[in-house]
């Protein structure tokens, strides 16, 4: 997912996107703790998906209190 793809989401399914988001990356620490999963990578990309989710969705949550 690109940051541009991100920005053009609204704040909700960002929310939804986000909670999607973790609990595919718990679904995948769990796979790779019973048996290691075929690419491992896949953690790392996760991971910086919420990250940039949550970036997203605090710029909005910054942009919103300065405009009040």
């Amino acid at each position: 997912m690109k940051n541009d793809e991100i920005r053009s989401l609204t704040t909700e399914e960002l929310k939804e996107r986000t909670n999607a988001e973790r609990d595919k990356l718990q679904k995948l620490k769990f796979a790779h703790a019973i048996s290691p999963i075929e690419n491992p990578m896949k953690i790392r990309v996760a991971r910086k998906i919420i990250a940039r989710l949550n970036t997203e969705l605090r710029v909005r949550e910054l942009a919103e209190k300065s405009k009040s």
